[in-house]
């Protein structure tokens, strides 16, 4: 974990803390004046614990079973008052967002909870999804009225059915991610949906708990390229940051490829990525207006290998739905 990001994540944690630690002290305000005899019998369950201290240093005059004895009738008292007020009997009760580490965001090991996890993993996706900060996409927006009922060319597929199965397919993925459980490669031409399923895809994943990466290629190839060849140390270290983040991240998702301005050194960066995400067993979705010859054309025998071996292909159909929005004066 980035000490930058954990930091952020600590800082959540401890926020939730403090509020729970201000409604304890609501609560007890509330029944200590409406309930008086609640803070007798508290002040009598805290004399137990001291009485325990005083055995263990061999100072009480009861034993360690009458001590506990007279503590558990003295909580069921506290219960039965509680109920009877119109209380749960655990109202007064510690407040806890993590039960597993009570909220230290650490186990009794020393590796970090699953709490404090999702709260890394959501200020990464923070950090690293700037597309998904504004616009809807979610697949209960989506809309198949926009696909046509019969081919587009004789013999070719009918572009709602074939969407219905990719939009199903897609929230199959979204609703059972776990990190490595497969990439997706959508293609086909302009404004038939394909970023608006990876959109969604990202907002259910991250919604999830996942660190989940979602930007354009060139934006994101930026990054590699302000890590080489910037010579600005901050900007530098910035980019670095980034794109161990674009490394490490659960989910990524890469629009538009193809739209970036294509050298060695991109195609070499994106080879670079994309290979050491199957490696590390990183799951990618990559969006792209390229078929599959123009993406051997593009970007050669090695990394076509490997979206072909690695990637599940979904050849979005239809026709443009923003010129269909557009001449509908949506």
């Amino acid at each position: 974990m980035e000490g930058r990001l954990l930091a952020k994540a600590r800082n959540v944690l401890e926020e939730k803390q403090r509020r729970n630690r201000m409604e304890e002290n609501r609560r007890q305000t509330e029944i200590y004046a409406s309930i008086p005899e609640v803070r007798t019998l508290d002040g009598q369950i805290r004399g137990i614990m001291s009485e325990l201290v005083a055995l263990a240093l061999g100072t009480s005059v009861r034993t360690a079973e009458e001590l506990e004895q007279e503590s558990l009738r003295l909580q069921a008292e506290r219960a039965k008052l509680l109920r009877a007020h119109g209380y749960d009997e655990h109202y007064l009760d510690e407040l806890l967002s993590c039960r597993i580490c009570r909220d230290t965001g650490f186990l009794s090991n020393g590796k970090p909870c699953e709490c404090l996890v999702r709260l890394y993993n959501a200020e990464q996706t923070r950090e690293l999804s700037p597309l998904l900060r504004s616009g809807q996409e979610s697949f209960g927006s989506f809309r198949f009225d926009y696909y046509p009922l019969t081919p587009l060319s004789p013999g070719g597929p009918v572009p709602r059915i074939q969407m219905e199965t990719i939009f199903k397919g897609c929230q199959l993925y979204a609703e059972n991610f776990t990190p490595g459980c497969g990439n997706l490669l959508f293609t086909g031409a302009p404004g038939l949906g394909k970023t608006f399923l990876s959109a969604s895809i990202a907002r259910e994943v991250a919604r999830k708990g996942y660190s989940v990466a979602y930007d354009t290629a060139i934006t994101l190839l930026s990054a590699f390229e302000q890590e080489k060849f910037s010579r600005n140390e901050e900007e530098q270290a910035d980019a670095a940051s980034r794109v161990r983040q674009l490394k490490s991240c659960d989910l990524l998702i890469l629009d538009d490829l193809g739209t970036e301005l294509g050298s060695a050194f991109t195609q070499s960066a994106l080879y670079t990525l994309l290979d050491g995400r199957i490696r590390a067993r990183k799951s990618t979705v990559i969006s792209t207006n390229l078929d599959r010859d123009a993406l051997r054309e593009r970007y050669g025998a090695a990394l076509s290998s490997r979206l072909e071996g690695e990637y599940q292909y979904l050849r979005f159909v239809g026709r443009d739905i923003r010129a269909l929005k557009k001449s509908a004066g949506v």
